[in-house]
């Protein structure tokens, strides 16, 4: 489990191609090494990955042919996202986030607005009726607040200091990000759904 609030930002260097996914190998940049071990969680660009190999400054993870398929921005030199798995003791400064990316979005607008900048994606429209004003929204792994929505295409404003640690200021037109809902939604579309079930077959 996780925050959405992103430690530091890291940069893949190396990919090697295995039978049925790939080892990524990534350069942790300030991220604290010193309580990592084998097996822990690290959500990168929003991701949940088991660690398999710590080095000098870097993380090795195996990552599944099904999770590459289902998420973005896996390419040696692109900087990631990342976050420790959540502890008991810790603040929830974001809202909680699984780790589990529900799809890829397309930004289709980023511009300054004052001092910050508004960020508007198109989300498949399997996701878009987990959107809402006012709801959380994990963009590459960052908590962020949804400010409107509008179809399947939703905005969120970026403060100075949410582009400054993370990789988000690098987003332009056209980019692929991985999106998580709000876990909540997706609950009470669960529930829902058994509810109009039972309702079904009682009738």
């Amino acid at each position: 489990m996780f925050t959405g609030i992103v430690e530091a930002v890291g940069r893949i260097r190396r990919i090697v191609v295995a039978t049925k996914g790939s080892r990524v190998t990534i350069d942790a940049g300030d991220l604290d090494l010193a309580d990592v071990a084998i097996g822990d969680s690290i959500a990168v660009n929003g991701c949940c990955l088991t660690v398999v190999k710590v080095g000098d400054g870097t993380l090795a993870m195996d990552v599944s042919q099904e999770t590459l398929d289902c998420t973005a921005g896996w390419r040696e030199g692109a900087t990631v996202n990342l976050e420790k798995a959540l502890r008991l003791s810790d603040r929830l400064g974001g809202h909680l986030v699984t780790g589990h990316v529900d799809g890829v979005g397309t930004v289709v607008d980023f511009v300054p607005e004052g001092e910050s900048w508004r960020l508007k994606v198109d989300a498949p429209s399997s996701l878009a009726r987990f959107v809402a004003r006012k709801g959380s929204i994990t963009i590459n792994g960052v908590s962020l607040t949804v400010n409107e929505v509008s179809g399947s295409t939703f905005g969120v404003n970026l403060i100075p200091h949410t582009l400054a640690a993370t990789n988000l200021k690098d987003l332009a037109p056209g980019a692929r990000v991985n999106l998580e809902v709000d876990l909540i939604a997706r609950y009470v579309e669960r529930l829902q759904t058994a509810f109009n079930q039972v309702s079904i077959d009682r009738d």
